[in-house]
């Protein structure tokens, strides 16, 4: 049997995106932020984080220092900022795009896992990411502990992040869940609990909504915003974008990392189950290590403290391990465990929010298109309305955020290659960008036909007033001499003038279609003339629309 090591040092950090709903009346994406500084002055848990930058510059910190020269220059402006910039307005190109709120008042956490063992935990920080222009936000919640055996290490990553259950064991317990998760303050006070036993409720939710319920304690956690699938109140409301499973980063210091075999590092990687024994098949095993381990600090045959740290990274999960007794791994401010706390996790970050905007972007697209009826011309009109501020939202993302490379360190380089190659996230660009190229393409079509359609009856009329005017015009003579005519009596001819002449251009603009018709089949010396006679005939039938044709 492998052997249980403990796991001396640990921490977790869930990355949650969510799909944020628009502010009704805003007209913009990505103004929740405003309002969350608005329910932050009347007392909302969720206060705006200051940043490093905000503080006395002679107690600026060397790690802060390097987590901000790890990144290229574009990447500085997109998570800092610019100093010194005269720009008052949060979209410009000076200020920071993203809005952090952080609440304080839950500082431990209690999970009970399937052997009905708790774990207590210890809160790093709870942070929610706005930004700008985007209706995404991300959740951030890092704990951490130690001195607990390996197996319920893997237990309690396998388990914790879970939005909801999927479903349910025999005896009313929530599958894949943990059976308990309490929020706790400072006192150990119970602030929130867990209620993923609450099948039936789930149930009925999913039944009235067609959507799913967040577990309790997650939904309490992010009031004063409000589940949009829900009668719940609220100014902010949010929506889930991915799975409910939460993305996570892991770093686990243990004494002898070289003695973990290599299905415990797997299990780790692919954050499944303790159990014994490989699950897959040797194939499935060999893609692993050669996608989703980064080994430039890992050489087993060394047994050298400096190559002790392994990366492990599949896209939902990020887990460093290393040896606790290494110096340089465990140092929280220039070590490994600084790096994974801030440079890391930025990386991660960064990774996962291109990838909830794509989302965001593809089902926005859906839905525009869903609403669409060619033959209402509203609905054409706010198709229209709303595509066009897709593009140019989609055109200001490819611009601030879109980063094919973040960082010329090699290992921050290869880290965010990696991430981005298990999230998909360019092919997903790629995707939706082709699909709003074909939109534009639809609109632009379908202007031309209308200034088609516009020019060929602008034509009819013209053609039509050319007679009028030709024979009331011939050689400049007036029919009429009203130059000796009270100014009344010629105001009454004018009008008796103006009224059917109006009349008739208005007639002739409403069988325009017609009269095109009759004037192309005129003009066509191969058209015989019955033709032609019925094409004027057809003039004045009446022409059923396109929505009185359709099949009852």
């Amino acid at each position: 049997m492998t052997a249980d090591p403990l796991v001396r040092h640990f921490r977790q950090v869930l990355i949650w995106p969510l799909q944020l709903m628009p502010m009704p009346g805003a007209g913009l994406m990505g103004q929740q932020w405003q309002a969350m500084q608005a329910l932050a002055r009347q007392g909302s848990p969720w206060q705006p984080r200051p940043t490093e930058f905000h503080g006395d510059p002679a107690a600026f910190q060397e790690r802060h220092y390097r987590e901000f020269v790890t990144f290229l220059p574009y990447v500085q402006r997109f998570l800092y900022g610019e100093g010194g910039s005269e720009c008052t307005d949060a979209a410009s190109a000076g200020k920071s795009p993203l809005h952090v709120f952080r609440r304080t008042d839950v500082q431990r956490v209690r999970v009970t896992l399937a052997d009905g063992a708790p774990i207590e935990l210890q809160v790093a920080h709870i942070d929610l990411y706005f930004f700008f222009d985007l209706d995404i936000a991300i959740l951030a919640f890092e704990v951490m502990g130690g001195d607990e055996p390996l197996s319920r290490v893997q237990d309690l990553l396998y388990r914790f992040g879970r939005a909801y259950p999927a479903q349910w064991d025999d005896d009313g317990s929530a599958s894949n869940c943990p059976r308990r998760v309490e929020w706790l303050d400072a006192d150990g006070v119970e602030l929130a609990v867990s209620d993923y036993e609450a099948r039936s409720e789930y149930l009925s939710h999913m039944g009235t909504w067609r959507a799913p319920r967040m577990a309790a304690h997650w939904d309490w956690l992010l009031q004063p915003m409000a589940l949009h699938h829900s009668e719940d109140g609220g100014g902010v409301r949010y929506r889930q974008l991915e799975y409910h499973r939460m993305p996570l980063m892991a770093y686990l210091a243990v004494d002898d990392p070289f003695a973990l075999s290599e299905e415990q590092f797997y299990r780790l990687g692919m954050v499944t189950r303790p159990s014994e024994g490989l699950p897959h098949s040797t194939r499935i095993y060999q893609e692993f290590l050669r996608d989703c381990c980064f080994e430039r600090f890992w050489s087993p045959d060394r047994s050298d403290a400096a190559a002790s740290t392994r990366m492990l990274c599949n896209g939902y999960a990020f887990v460093v391990v290393g040896m606790h007794g290494n110096p340089f791994f465990a140092n929280a401010l220039t070590g490994v465990l600084g790096q994974f706390r801030h440079q890391y996790f930025l990386l991660t970050l960064i990774a996962h929010f291109h990838k909830a905007v794509l989302l965001l972007f593809s089902e926005r697209l859906a839905g525009a298109l869903a609403r669409l009826n060619v033959h209402d011309p509203l609905s054409v009109r706010l198709f229209k309305r709303e595509t066009r501020i897709l593009m140019a939202v989609f055109l200001r993302f490819t611009q601030r955020y879109w980063f094919r490379e973040v960082s010329n360190q090699l290992v921050a380089d290869k880290l965010f290659v990696m991430l981005r190659h298990h999230l998909d996230t360019q092919a997903l660009f790629d995707e939706v960008r082709e699909s709003m190229q074909r939109m534009n393409q639809y609109l632009e079509n379908d202007d031309l036909r209308r200034q088609a359609d516009t020019v060929v009856r602008l034509t009819v009329v013209t053609i039509l007033g050319l007679i009028g005017t030709t024979a009331t015009g011939f050689l400049g003579m007036n029919i009429f001499d009203l130059a000796a005519e009270p100014g009344w009596k010629r105001f009454l001819y004018f009008m008796a003038a103006l009224v059917p002449t109006s009349a008739l251009t208005f007639y002739t603009l409403l069988k325009s279609r017609g009269l095109s018709e009759f004037l192309d089949s005129v003009s066509d010396e191969r058209v015989p003339w019955r033709w032609r006679i019925k094409a004027f005939l057809g003039i004045w039938k009446r022409r059923r629309r396109a929505s009185d044709q359709r099949a009852p």
